[in-house]
C-alpha cells in the first residue's frame, strides 16, 4: 500500500475553521460553487477540508488539494458571512500548511511571486512587443500547458498618456504616495499617470517610489508566507521613505494585501484612490468634458470585498456629462483572473471570463471599465480573442482624459 502523507496538526488553523457554523449563506456568492454545484467547491466545503487537514485527519491527496486550489480567493464569502469567519486567513494558512508536502508537480511557480522577475519579464516583453506575435505561438504549444497559457494571455502595454503635470492652481495640500505595484508599473502605466494627474489637479504633491514595490499578494495567497514577508520588507522601507502619511492604490487587487499585511503596523494610511478622490471636498470643483459614450463598469471582487465598493467609482464617473454608465450583473461575481488563477486554472478561469464577456456583449458598450490590472489584462485578452475592439480602461484613465486643463 502506498504511503499516505498528512499535514502536521495546526491548532491555530483549527480554531479559525471552528468559527464557521456551516450555515451555507455564502454558497450563492461563491463563483466556484455556482460553476459546479459541488459542496467541496464551496467555502464551507473548503473550510471542512481545512479543518481535517489542520487536525492531521485527512490525507494530503490530489483531490483535496485541487478543491483548495480551485478557490479564487475572491472573498465574496467572507464579505457576507454573519459569523465573520476569517476565510482569507484560513485559505492562506491552509496553503502554507500544505506547501511543504505538496506534490512537486502541483507546486505554485515561485517566480510568479517575485516582483523583480515579473517586472523584468514585463519590460522585456514590452520592448520586444511580444503581444503582437506570442499569442499566435500559443496554438503551436501543447494545449492547456503552462507555456501555452502564458503565451496566449500575454498582455499588451498601454501607451503612456500625454498628461502634462501642470502646477495646481491650489495651494499645496500635502504629500501623497501613489503605489505603482510591480506588474502594474508596466501594464497599467496609463492608470498610474492618470491618478497622478488627477491628484496633482487637486493640489497634492504626488510621490512615486523609484524602486520596485510589490504588495506581495501572489505569494501570500499561494501560501508562500516567507516569500511574501521578504517582498514586504523592501516595500515597507520604500513607502516609508516617501515621507507621506497616505499611500493610495489604484489596483484593487493590491489594496488588501498592502493595507492588511505588508503595511500593517507602520502608521501609514493605505487607501483606495477612488474612495479618496470621491471623498475629496474639492473634487466637484474640477471640470470634466462631456463624453457621449456607453461605458460598461466591471467591479472586481477586490473592489467590492476589499476596496471602497461601487459607490465612489460611480460617483466619480457621474461627473462626466453625457456618459451612460452600464453596470454589469453581479453574477458571476469573478471574471476568473484572480491573481495568477487564470494561468494556473485556465479552463475554470475561461468559463468565468466567457460569462462576463457575454454580459458585456449584451450591453454593447463603447468601452469597458475595471479597477484592477489583473481583470483588465484578462478581460482585454478575452475581448481580443473574440475580435472585439472595445478598449478596457481603468476609470481613472477616463476621468483624466475628460479633465479640462
Amino acid at each position: 500500500m502506498a504511503d499516505t502523507t498528512h499535514a502536521q496538526a495546526d491548532p491555530d488553523l483549527a480554531a479559525l475553521t471552528d468559527q464557521c457554523v456551516m450555515c451555507g449563506l455564502c454558497l450563492p456568492h461563491c463563483p466556484t460553487y455556482r460553476l459546479d454545484q459541488h459542496e467541496a467547491e464551496s467555502p464551507r466545503g473548503r473550510i471542512a477540508l481545512a479543518r481535517r487537514l489542520s487536525a492531521g485527519q485527512l490525507e494530503v491527496s490530489g483531490p483535496a488539494i485541487a478543491h483548495l486550489d480551485h478557490c479564487l480567493g475572491c472573498l465574496s464569502c467572507q464579505a457576507v458571512c454573519p459569523s465573520q469567519v476569517q476565510y482569507e486567513e484560513i485559505l492562506i494558512q491552509t496553503r502554507a500548511l500544505l506547501n511543504p508536502i505538496r506534490p512537486s508537480q502541483g507546486r505554485w511557480p515561485r517566480w510568479l511571486g517575485n516582483p523583480r522577475v515579473l517586472l523584468r519579464l514585463a519590460r522585456l516583453g514590452s520592448l520586444l512587443r511580444v503581444q503582437r506575435w506570442l499569442p499566435k505561438l500559443a496554438g503551436l504549444l501543447p494545449e492547456h500547458s503552462f507555456s501555452s497559457r502564458i503565451a496566449g494571455e500575454i498582455p499588451s502595454t498601454p501607451n503612456p498618456l500625454e498628461l502634462p503635470l501642470r502646477p495646481s492652481k491650489r495651494a499645496s495640500r500635502g504629500r501623497i504616495t501613489l503605489f505603482p505595484g510591480c506588474i502594474a508599473s508596466v501594464f497599467d502605466r496609463d492608470t498610474l499617470a492618470s491618478g497622478r494627474y488627477l491628484l496633482t489637479a487637486l493640489g497634492y504633491q504626488v510621490i512615486v517610489p523609484d524602486q520596485v514595490v510589490c504588495c506581495g499578494a501572489l505569494a501570500l495567497h499561494a501560501g508562500e508566507r516567507e516569500q511574501a514577508t521578504r517582498i514586504g520588507q523592501g516595500t515597507r522601507e520604500a513607502l516609508q521613505a516617501c515621507n507621506a502619511p497616505t499611500v493610495l492604490v489604484s489596483a484593487s487587487g493590491c489594496l488588501g494585501s498592502l493595507r492588511d499585511h505588508t503595511m500593517r503596523g507602520t502608521g501609514l494610511e493605505v487607501a483606495d484612490i477612488l474612495g479618496f478622490l470621491a471623498a475629496d471636498p474639492h473634487w466637484n470643483d474640477l471640470r470634466l468634458r462631456p463624453l457621449k459614450q456607453r461605458a460598461a463598469l466591471h467591479l472586481p471582487c477586490t473592489q467590492m470585498n476589499v476596496g471602497s465598493g461601487s459607490g465612489p467609482v460611480s460617483k466619480l464617473l457621474a461627473r462626466i456629462p453625457g456618459l451612460e454608465l452600464l453596470h454589469l450583473p453581479d453574477q458571476p461575481g469573478c471574471c476568473g483572473a484572480a491573481g495568477s488563477y487564470f494561468i494556473e486554472q485556465p479552463e475554470r478561469a475561461d468559463r468565468l471570463r466567457n460569462e462576463k464577456l457575454d454580459q458585456v456583449a449584451l450591453q454593447s458598450p463603447d468601452l469597458l471599465l475595471t479597477t484592477n490590472i489583473g481583470c483588465r489584462i484578462f478581460l482585454g485578452n478575452g475581448l481580443r480573442q473574440r475580435d472585439s475592439t472595445i478598449p478596457v480602461l481603468h476609470p481613472l484613465t477616463l476621468l483624466a482624459r475628460q479633465l479640462e486643463p
